[in-house]
């Protein structure tokens, strides 16, 4: 169970550092110039990729905090077991 808790936990991570190096090279800002039509559209591109990701990531943090309440109620069941 605690291998499962583990690779829950490895997997919510790399999906949020894989999320983070995607969305590394958005900008926050606002392009005004006709002229930047080119950095619009790579910055749609990467708002794009990063919306497809939302969803994986939200499932991997619902599954690490699953697996950490499993853990959690694994392991308060069995201390009361033992008194």
């Amino acid at each position: 169970m605690l291998s499962l808790w583990g690779i829950s936990l490895v997997l919510m991570l790399a999906v949020g550092i894989y999320v983070a190096r995607v969305g590394r090279n958005e900008e926050a800002q606002i392009c005004l110039a006709e002229s930047s039509n080119h950095m619009k559209s790579e910055q749609d591109e990467i708002a794009a990729r990063i919306g497809k990701l939302q969803p994986l990531k939200r499932s991997a943090m619902i599954l690490a905090g699953a697996m950490t309440l499993l853990v959690v109620v694994y392991f308060a069941i069995s201390a009361i077991h033992q008194f």
